[in-house]
Order: C-alpha cells, then sequence, then structure tokens
C-alpha cells in the first residue's frame, strides 16, 4: 500500500491522496467551513455521526455543531470523554449502537473531533461497522496534531493493554487548524513537542533545529508552527508510506513508545497528576537512549529540549510518596506487554545517531531496571 500526497500551494494545504488520506492545514478559522464543503461535495445527502471531546474549548464546540448543522441538519451529534481510560471496549459499543440505531450505511461518515482517544476509537468504529465507513478527523491535541491524526492506526486499550485491540484504517480528511492550536491550554500545546523530538532524532536534525527558535514556538507563530506540523508528518509518512502494517520501517516512529506505553499503563489508575502521552514519550526518549548507549550527546540532547520547554525528564512530579516502588514494579511488568515483540524480549528502537536506528530487542533485563531507577525515578532514594 503506498500513500501518495501532494501541495497544493493555491489553497495553501497540504493534501494526501489515494489511499484516501487528506490533510488539510486551514491557516485562518476553525476547519468547518472547508469541512462542511468537503462533505457536501463528496458525499452528499449522507447521514453524518460528529464525535466530539467533551473537554474542548466551547468555542470550538459551538462553532463547529453550528456550520455543520447548516449544511446537514440530521447530522447525529455524541459529546463524549476523551479521557485515556474511556478508550476502551465500552465507548466503541456506545459509537457502533448508535450506527446501528440510526441507520448508517457504507456511504455515512463519522467525523472524530479530539485528540488520539476520540480519533483512534471513532476510527476503529468506522473500520468495523459495516466493514468500512468514511472518516474524518479533526484533532485537537498538539500530540494528535503532530503524529496520531494520519497513519491509519485505530484502536483500544484491552486488559490494562494500551492499544493492544485495533486495525489499520485511513481517514479520508484531516483538518488541521489554527484556532484550535492557539486555544489549547500551555501544557497540552507542550505535550507535543516530544513526538517532534521523536521525528528529528529518527529522521533528520533540521527538525530539531526548528526547536530552537523557542519564542515563536511559545507565541504560537501559526507559519512557523505549520512548518513544524508539515515536517514531522511528512516524516511519519516517509516511514510508513510503505510499511503500513509495521512489518519493519514503521516501528522506527515507535522510538520512545515501549518505555512511554510501560509508564502510562502503571499510572492510569493512580490518582493525581495525570501524565499526558506526549509528556510519557519524552522520558521515554531518553530511556532508550540511556539504555542503549547512557548518557551520550543524543541522550543529552534530547533531555536539553525537554527541559527547555519544561516538559518531564522523569516521574518524581507523577507519583505520591510511598508509591515508588510499587510504580517501578509495574513500569517492569508492563516493558514485557510490549506490542512490538514477537517472542519474550521486548522490542524498542535502538539510535545510533540522529537519522540512524533500528528496532532490536531487550535482552539485558538488568539494563531494563537500572534505566527505570536512574532515568524514570530519577535514582533518588524513595
Amino acid at each position: 500500500m503506498h500513500i501518495k500526497y501532494y501541495i497544493d500551494k493555491v489553497e495553501n494545504r497540504i493534501v494526501f491522496c489515494p489511499d484516501n488520506e487528506g490533510l488539510n492545514i486551514v491557516k485562518k478559522n476553525i476547519s468547518s467551513m472547508v469541512l462542511a464543503g468537503d462533505l457536501s461535495r463528496l458525499y452528499p445527502n449522507q447521514k453524518i455521526l460528529l464525535i466530539i471531546d467533551k473537554k474542548i474549548n466551547k468555542r470550538i464546540t459551538k462553532y463547529l455543531i453550528h456550520e455543520l448543522k447548516i449544511s446537514n441538519p440530521k447530522m447525529a451529534i455524541m459529546m463524549v470523554s476523551g479521557n485515556k481510560n474511556n478508550k476502551n471496549m465500552k465507548l466503541l459499543f456506545k459509537i457502533i449502537d448508535n450506527l446501528f440505531n440510526k441507520k448508517f450505511t457504507k456511504k455515512s461518515v463519522i467525523i472524530s473531533c479530539g485528540g488520539g482517544v476520540i480519533g483512534d476509537v471513532g476510527a476503529l468504529a468506522s473500520s468495523l461497522y459495516l466493514r468500512g465507513l468514511i472518516h474524518f478527523h479533526i484533532p485537537t491535541t498538539m500530540t494528535a496534531i503532530i503524529d496520531s491524526c494520519i497513519g491509519g492506526k485505530t484502536g483500544i486499550n484491552y486488559k490494562g493493554i494500551i492499544n493492544s485491540l485495533g486495525t489499520y484504517y485511513h481517514s479520508k480528511r484531516v483538518y488541521i487548524s489554527k484556532n484550535i492550536i492557539n486555544l489549547l491550554p500551555k501544557r497540552e500545546f507542550l505535550a507535543g513537542i516530544p513526538e517532534i523530538i521523536k521525528c528529528g532524532l529518527i529522521h533528520k536534525k533540521s527538525i530539531l533545529t526548528k526547536l530552537n527558535n523557542k519564542n515563536k514556538i511559545l507565541k504560537r507563530d501559526f507559519p512557523y508552527i505549520a512548518k513544524i506540523i508539515k515536517s514531522t508528518l511528512m516524516t511519519k509518512i516517509e516511514f510508513f508510506k510503505n510499511d503500513i502494517s509495521e512489518e519493519n520501517e514503521r516501528l522506527r516512529l515507535n522510538f520512545g513508545h515501549t518505555f512511554a506505553h510501560a509508564i502510562e499503563m502503571a499510572l492510569q489508575f493512580e490518582k493525581g497528576n495525570e501524565i499526558r502521552h506526549g509528556e510519557a514519550v519524552g522520558i521515554g526518549l531518553l530511556c532508550e537512549i540511556y539504555y542503549a548507549f547512557g548518557k551520550n550527546k543524543d541522550f543529552l540532547l534530547t533531555k536539553k529540549l525537554l527541559e527547555k520547554y519544561k516538559l518531564p525528564t522523569n516521574l518524581r512530579n507523577f507519583i505520591k510518596k510511598g508509591k515508588f516502588k510499587k510504580i517501578e514494579s509495574k513500569i517492569y511488568q508492563n516493558i514485557f506487554l510490549d506490542k512490538k515483540r514477537i517472542n519474550t524480549f521486548p522490542r524498542y528502537i535502538k539510535l545510533f545517531k540522529i537519522g540512524n536506528s533500528n528496532i532490536s530487542e531487550m535482552r539485558d533485563f538488568d539494563r531494563i531496571k537500572d534505566t527505570i531507577k536512574k532515568i524514570i525515578l530519577s535514582n533518588e532514594k524513595y
């Protein structure tokens, strides 16, 4: 399977085409006007289900629903929680039941408006119902905008394992809006930075160089940020265009995720300061570099970039006093639930230098424990 794309300079957008993945980077307002036009042109008079995260800024929700209702007055709406613990069978079948009850057909459209949870579950429902509905996505978190909005991965968590059930199913269109980026809370906005660092490390240094302009990024200078978004998504396409189902090259996009997912699973039912996926990825990048080569120059560069944007480099602020031993044990156990493994040994991405990595096995269990203790838990007494 190959993904083709072209740059539409007149419309100021990037368009990914068959196998049918499209991305619009909308430079002005919330993308509902463009979206409504695309729906009317491509799928006239079809049933539409808008799945929208309850936590999205009310200005976005109100405007989006208003504009879409004008052209699709019978559009169905589901307001759901995009919390990570809601990425489960219950939400999936709630969506599917809605589709059956409203007699959706194969030409009907699901629009997921939210972050990774809403995007992944909405796309999974689209892939399963009648073996495939049309799926559009409006990502509303920086991590989703930078990474998960394209690529076709869908999924839910099952038995405590992240994304253990899922399919590969591409959205027909993805809309990235300037207004959504501007309205993101600061922490949500910065949580996308580690995915940018990841792309720079596995692909090219020029992506990392763009992060040096902290002033433009923190001011959310959209033309500058749009260039970074384009660079990271083009990087992602480069790795998955000939490897949709993650047999080889695409696995490198999981750099940092073996440890990141182990961290998220260990903390998912802990009360307190909830870690964002992007924050966990940042710590995971440090872990995978350290596991392979210790605190080398790539480790120090990654740590410096994370600290530059005041992102966590360990879990000290996420674990309550007295629970460090418990979390340490959970993270270690979770490493061995890694979805990439093909035998006993978990797999990770071994970064030799920027732009040069491979998929390797973690055979040194003591080294895993050392990495958890010294990097994730910051080697302090507890």
